[in-house]
């Protein structure tokens, strides 16, 4: 047995160089093939050959030397200095001159001004009365002055002499409880009858200082003009969204004048339509009837007071409310005249109006518009201004004052 088994190991061992031969060789694995692969350097150009006349030099090779960057510039600090920029670089002042018999006074020279803003004197540059004009008409229409507006109409040819050379121009726009442009600027004299031709009685509203805001917006952008607003309106304003301190604000910010021919309340009391009394509530029969008067119904209306039939005087109220009111808070019509330099006007009859018209044309053509730049920029808030003349006996009027925000030298 034992013989048997040395007998296979024996030819075991004879044939093991036979199988290994007749393997694929595996080659051994190498302990540096862990590693990650480097990236493969790209070769740099070849460096350019040498002429063969001149043998090679033998001083040893330089190590290349790698140039220099220039320090990076620093960076520029951010000025965290807030800056303030003022809505008036040059302010314009209207001024009207009057003797003491209140006649109006030219041929002044700006020499002739001493001005004052915040009672600090300024350098007055030049007299800019011969500015071209743009003005804005602002009418009302509402129903309560429908009997007015036949008299707005006839004066067309009595505001087109307001327009001051041949540069005039004129903007026509009207307002009830809404604001609606009858007429953009125009020069033709035509356009502006036929803008005064559309004027028709609306609503109950009088939305004043929506339309001298709006007024206000249409004038704004207008550069090297003399900017005008005729409001020919009554005083009182009825359902306005626009705050009539922040309108006068905007006013003198954009050089504006404003002046108002205001319409008579009495008048538009007395001619204004009445309403149509509604319908009594109560059926006929229903209401309690009254001893001492008859039965029939138009006796029992006349003594209970029903509507259409008795007197109502709430109306009454509401005028003395309005009254006592005025006499602590301006009316628009005053505040924007007073803000601007302007001057108010009334009216009753078509002779009243187109006087004062024309009263107001010669007041814009004889005055002196006097521009000067604020030396004291940083003072910010409302400043004042005072005008005076080197001359004895004459009067001054001008506009009280403008508002401007704090500007750095």
């Amino acid at each position: 047995m034992r013989f048997i088994v040395h007998l296979v190991l024996l030819a075991a061992f004879a044939a093991l160089p036979f199988v290994i031969a007749q393997q694929p060789s595996i080659p051994m694995a190498n302990p540096q093939s862990t590693r990650p692969a480097l990236p493969m350097a790209i070769p740099s150009a070849p460096p350019p050959a040498q002429s063969p006349s001149k043998p090679p030099s033998s001083a040893p090779a330089k190590t290349p030397v790698p140039a220099v960057q220039p320090p990076a510039a620093p960076a520029e600090e951010l000025d965290m200095t807030p800056t303030f920029r003022g809505g008036i670089q040059v302010v314009l002042v209207p001024t009207t001159v009057v003797d003491k018999r209140g006649e109006t006074v030219n041929g002044l020279m700006p020499q002739d001004f001493v001005l004052y803003d915040n009672g600090k004197p300024q350098q007055v540059n030049r007299d800019v009365t011969i500015l071209p004009l743009s003005f804005v008409i602002g009418i009302q229409r509402s129903s309560n002055v429908e009997k007015i507006l036949p008299l707005i109409k006839k004066s067309g040819s009595v505001i087109s002499d307001l327009l001051v050379g041949q540069d005039g121009e004129v903007a026509v726009m009207s307002f009830d409880h809404r604001v609606e442009v009858l007429q953009d600027f125009t020069r033709d004299l035509n356009k502006i009858d036929a803008a005064l031709d559309k004027l028709k009685p609306g609503g109950m509203n009088n939305r004043v200082v929506d339309a001298v805001n709006q007024a206000t917006f249409m004038l704004r952008h207008k550069k090297d003009r003399r900017k005008v607003i005729l409001l020919i309106s009554e005083t009182l304003d009825r359902s306005s969204e626009a705050k009539p301190r922040e309108v006068a604000t905007n006013l003198q910010l954009h050089n504006i004048e404003v002046y108002t021919l205001n319409i008579s309340r009495l008048v538009t009391r007395l001619t204004e339509r009445r309403e149509v009394p509604r319908p009594d509530p109560l059926p006929p029969g229903a209401r309690p009837r009254v001893g001492v008067a008859p039965p029939d119904p138009t006796s029992q209306n006349q003594v209970t007071g029903a509507q259409g039939y008795g007197g109502d005087a709430i109306p009454a109220f509401v005028e003395m409310f309005r009254g006592v009111y005025g006499l602590f808070v301006r009316n628009p019509a005053e505040l924007f005249t007073d803000f601007t330099g302007g001057r108010e006007y009334s009216f009753i009859t078509q002779r009243d109006l187109e006087r004062a018209i024309s009263r107001i044309g010669t007041e814009i053509r004889s005055q002196y518009v006097l521009s000067y730049v604020p030396n004291n920029k940083l003072e910010g808030g409302f400043h004042t201004i005072r005008v005076q003349v080197k001359r004895e006996g004459l009067k001054v009027t001008t506009r009280p004052g403008y508002w401007m925000a704090g500007v750095p030298d």
